[in-house]
């Protein structure tokens, strides 16, 4: 794979390494990439238009309101433009402005007006990125979907050492070729996922059921972020008050036996992400009428259990998915028990999470995850919006999807 023909719009903000996109700008152009360039106010301090338009043989553009072209709206043909977009470098005061939403001129309007992955590459003094402030932005911005490379740790010019150093324009230049490739990869095999998420409803008559707390969040996030990197995700969810996008597809369901029914039909698929909380058993009779609450004896209902919808995944000699990941809502042992639930159901990885935290998990914007693989390994994603979280767990999905299909 290559980068040949791509189309990449960068930005150049106002740090002493705004020098650094000069270099980035040559190692592309010999790899053949389209650039077009945004000057800042503050970046013009350290650079010239003049210097970019020689390397980059396009034009410079600074001014939100430009005469020669203002009949394009610069600030959304830039961005339709473009297939990805890089803000080099980042600094601190740029982060700030981006984490509230600012369009104060065209660097900053372009971005908000973009519908393409954006990558962030910071560069300040270590002082500045440790601040709590500018880490809190990166939350922000995370969340957002913005993508950031760097910092690194190193000499900076201020003479400091420490964690703020921007990314080398080769260090740069690996990260957009290894995107693009799995760009390729994923728009030339046409993966398909399916995900499960939230609660079942078991009812014992036509106004009582048996469910729990699950509000689908995560499963839904996940979702959306495999769709995001061009996996075509079917939806499968249980009773929520989200309110999906057009760009899913989604499969509204109420009990376990009609979301087994559901994920059946949509096989076969690549991936599966098993999120939902299925309820694990269910009346063995439930009543057509009301059960009046004088009548209701309640030593006398039975129950039987549901069909695990993630063992028949994993298990599924026929159809079984490639990838087959599950979650694991626990509220003690949680390692222990999810790494257990993974050997015995047979599935590739297990996202485990702790339910018993009300600030994180069922209910939560929040969560806190730990993922275990075959081998043993486990690594965990901090406490974290769920959609930051569903963002790096697509992605490993992903890398995981790309390596079951021995591609490189």
């Amino acid at each position: 794979m290559t980068l040949k023909n791509k189309k990449i719009l960068i930005i150049i903000g106002g740090g002493i390494a705004a020098y650094k996109s000069l270099d980035l700008i040559r190692l592309l152009k010999k790899n053949s990439v389209e650039i077009k360039t945004i000057l800042t106010k503050s970046g013009r301090e350290f650079v010239t238009p003049l210097s970019l338009s020689t390397l980059t043989k396009s034009k410079t553009f600074e001014n939100m309101f430009d005469s020669v072209s203002e009949s394009e709206i610069d600030h959304i043909s830039l961005s339709r433009w473009a297939d990805i977009i890089l803000v080099v470098p980042t600094t601190a005061n740029f982060m700030s402005k981006l984490s509230i939403g600012k369009a104060e001129d065209l660097a900053t309007t372009v971005l908000l007006a973009a519908d393409k992955d954006i990558l962030l590459v910071p560069a300040m003094n270590v002082r500045m990125w440790l601040h709590k402030a500018t880490q809190a932005n990166l939350k922000i911005l995370q969340d957002f979907g913005y993508i950031f490379l760097g910092p690194e740790k190193g000499e900076m010019a201020c003479g400091e050492f420490g964690e703020g150093k921007m990314s080398s324009p080769r260090q740069i230049f690996a990260y957009l070729k290894n995107y693009f490739d799995k760009k390729n990869i994923v728009k030339g095999k046409n993966f398909k996922a399916l995900v499960t998420a939230g609660p079942t409803r078991e009812y014992i008559d036509p106004i009582r059921y048996i469910s729990n707390e699950s509000s689908g969040k995560q499963g839904y996030e996940i979702a959306v972020a495999l769709n995001k990197l061009g996996i075509k995700t079917t939806l499968i969810t249980g009773p929520s008050k989200i309110s999906f996008p057009k760009s899913i597809k989604v499969k509204k369901i109420i009990s376990a036996d009609e979301m087994l029914n559901e994920v059946k039909k949509t096989l076969p698929v690549d991936l599966a992400v098993c999120t939902a909380a299925v309820t694990d058993f269910k009346p063995a009779e439930k009543s057509k009428n009301k059960i009046k609450k004088d009548k209701l004896n309640f030593k006398s209902i039975s129950f039987i259990k549901n069909d695990d919808i993630l063992d028949f995944l994993s298990k599924n000699n026929r159809n079984r998915p490639k990838i087959v990941a599950g979650f694991s809502a626990e509220t003690k042992n949680v390692i222990k028990n999810s790494t257990l639930k993974m050997k015995n159901k047979n599935c590739d990885i297990m996202f485990a999470n702790d339910v018993s935290k009300k600030d994180i998990g069922f209910n939560s914007d929040f969560n806190k995850v730990s993922i275990i693989d075959q081998k043993g390994n486990i690594k965990i994603i901090p406490k974290n919006k769920k959609s930051f979280i569903a963002n790096k767990i697509a992605q490993i999905l992903l890398d995981k999807l790309i390596d079951d299909r021995n591609i490189n």
